[in-house]
């Protein structure tokens, strides 16, 4: 497969507002690519369209060769973190992706403690995840977006919440998914990030690409 994801000429408008405008992208295996703007720029709402979570009013967009909202409402082989992940509060991480990965019945319970020990995190943890700290919540949200080993993950600002450690330890792992030829996207405030993941660059301002790729 040449191109993961292909967005042709996707633009949204919402009660007059243009929201993106004009977005043409192609994403490849094996490679990371960086969503950078300013907040309001239109990268988290990319990235809900290319998730099927929002639909374009013009334009459309194929994930591995189906084109979301007329072949598939969302794209299947997809790990995504966009927002705060929620889980729920009372049951531990273990517990949590557990079910959520009840849901479909593609992994078992080495695969879930799999994801957990390769975010940093201990599968036999029994704190419930209310009294997790911002950044394990961000590892645990990881965690579940790559315990069903996607071939596309959708990442919108993973680094949220992590400590130094935590961050080199992101990088280090997206990295060697990376080398699996796993299609990385993810938005991030953070120039050290992107210069240190990103394969390629794009810049969003008022719903535009405004700098193509830069290497």
């Amino acid at each position: 497969m040449e191109h993961m994801v292909e967005v042709h000429n996707v633009s949204l408008t919402i009660k007059g507002h243009t929201i993106l405008d004009q977005i043409h992208l192609k994403l490849n295996p094996g490679r990371i690519y960086g969503l950078i703007g300013r907040n309001g720029s239109g990268k988290t709402v990319l990235m809900k369209c290319i998730c099927g979570f929002m639909h374009p009013s013009i334009g459309n967009i194929l994930v591995a060769g189906k084109q979301i909202g007329k072949d598939c409402d969302f794209p299947a082989d997809t790990g995504i973190i966009i927002e705060s992940p929620e889980f729920l509060p009372y049951h531990n991480g273990y517990q949590n992706l557990k079910n959520i990965a009840g849901l479909r019945g593609q992994i078992g319970t080495q695969q879930i403690k799999d994801a957990i020990v390769a975010v940093g995190l201990d599968p036999n943890l029994k704190l419930p995840v209310r009294k997790y700290s911002l950044g394990m919540r961000q590892r645990l949200g990881l965690a579940q977006a790559i315990m069903e080993n996607p071939s596309l993950l959708i990442l919108d600002e993973p680094m949220n919440g992590l400590d130094e450690d935590g961050v080199r330890d992101m990088r280090t792992y997206l990295l060697q998914l990376k080398e699996q030829g796993k299609t990385i996207l993810i938005a991030s405030h953070s120039a050290e990030d992107i210069a240190i993941l990103c394969d390629k660059t794009y810049k969003l301002e008022k719903g535009r690409i405004i700098q193509e790729p830069s290497h």
